[in-house]
């Protein structure tokens, strides 16, 4: 049997939810209440997902952006999973599941993309590291 690189690289948390299609519980992702400027990047490949620029608080329990990067590098596929009607938002470079983006966001956009704190990591601007 073949091992999974996906279990060797992530915790349990970010395995369920990235690459399962997992949800974390609202209001205890760790990025939640991230407010300095930065990148938010793919947790399994370091694609860069999100700026701090575009992050907003929804009050819904997980992370919000209204718009992903210039670099599009999140797909969309509709779900229809617990009964509801939702578009899946995805990592277009691994196919990490990010959470689901919604038509009631700000504008610009009028979108809320909604993110699991699980699926990304986050660079401080100028941050050498």
């Amino acid at each position: 049997m073949q091992s999974d690189p996906w279990r060797e690289k992530l915790t349990e948390e970010e395995y369920r939810v990235t690459r399962l299609s997992g949800t974390e519980r609202p209001f205890t992702g760790k990025l939640l209440h991230e407010n300095r400027d930065g990148t938010f990047s793919c947790k399994c490949c370091g694609a860069e997902i999100f700026s701090s620029l575009t992050k907003f608080d929804a009050g819904c329990g997980w992370p919000s952006f209204y718009a992903q990067t210039e670099d599009n590098n999140v797909g969309y596929r509709f779900d229809d999973s617990h009964g509801m009607r939702r578009t899946e938002i995805f990592c277009k470079q691994c196919d990490a599941h990010l959470g689901h983006v919604f038509d009631d966001g700000p504008a610009p956009t009028g979108q809320r993309y909604c993110v699991n704190s699980v699926s990304l990591s986050f660079k401080i601007a100028n941050d050498k590291a």
